[in-house]
């Protein structure tokens, strides 16, 4: 039996975080407005965005930050629609 990581991030990649983030806020302005960095207001595009978020640690962790608040916020919106 296999020990699977807590960590919500693991296995998770950056692509797939970044494409689930704009999807949740309905494409890149509602996102920017969450997270204030140019290559989400400044005409963007996941692959611009992507290279910009791998080349710099500190919008990196912001968007991971926001990937793990959203994630809590659909866990809490899919037990209040249980009960």
């Amino acid at each position: 039996m296999q020990d699977q990581s807590k960590d919500p991030l693991h296995g998770k990649r950056l692509d797939a975080i970044l494409e689930e983030l704009v999807e949740y806020y309905n494409g890149f302005e509602k996102l920017g407005e969450q997270i204030k960095i140019r290559c989400f207001t400044d005409n963007p595009s996941i692959n611009s965005s992507l290279k910009f978020l791998r080349k710099t640690p500190w919008a990196r962790e912001k968007v991971e930050s926001l990937y793990l608040f959203v994630l809590r916020q659909k866990k809490r919106n899919e037990l209040k629609g249980r009960n």
